[in-house]
C-alpha cells in the first residue's frame, strides 16, 4: 500500500482514480488544483503523484517545476494524465519531469498497474 496523491480540477477523474486505487490498497489523497496540489505533496509526502496537465491556477507544467525544486517532493515519481493529444505532449511532459504519461480517456486498471510498476522499481 502506498499513497498516491490525485491533483486533477475533474471531480469525476479524481473520484474513479480513488476507487480504482482503494480498490489495489493504496491510500488517495486528492486536490483540485495544482497550488494545492503542491501544497499537500509537501504536507503529506505521498510515494507517486498523478498529475493532470490542464488546470485553471496552476497547470501541470507549473507543478512538475515546482515539485522538482522542493527537497520534500523532487524526488516523488509522477504520472501526467492529460487530455491534451497534440504531437510530443508526451516527450514534452517526461522532460518536465514526469515519469509516465498516459492519455485521457484513461483505463483505471491500467493506471493502477503504471503505479504498481513504478512503486516496485523504487
Amino acid at each position: 500500500m502506498a499513497r498516491v496523491l490525485v491533483i486533477d480540477d475533474e471531480p469525476d477523474v479524481r473520484w474513479l482514480i480513488r476507487m480504482s486505487l482503494e480498490r489495489a490498497g493504496h491510500e488517495v489523497l486528492a486536490a483540485e488544483d495544482g497550488l494545492r496540489g503542491i501544497a499537500v505533496a509537501q504536507k503529506q509526502r505521498p510515494a507517486i503523484i498523478v498529475l493532470d496537465l490542464m488546470m485553471p491556477v496552476m497547470d501541470g507544467y507549473a507543478v512538475l517545476a515546482e515539485l522538482a525544486k522542493d527537497t520534500r517532493t523532487a524526488s516523488v515519481p509522477v504520472v501526467v494524465l492529460s487530455a491534451r493529444a497534440i504531437p510530443d505532449e508526451a516527450e514534452r511532459a517526461t522532460s518536465a519531469g514526469a515519469r509516465r504519461f498516459l492519455e485521457k480517456p484513461f483505463d483505471p486498471d491500467a493506471l493502477t498497474r503504471e503505479i504498481d510498476a513504478l512503486l516496485a522499481s523504487g
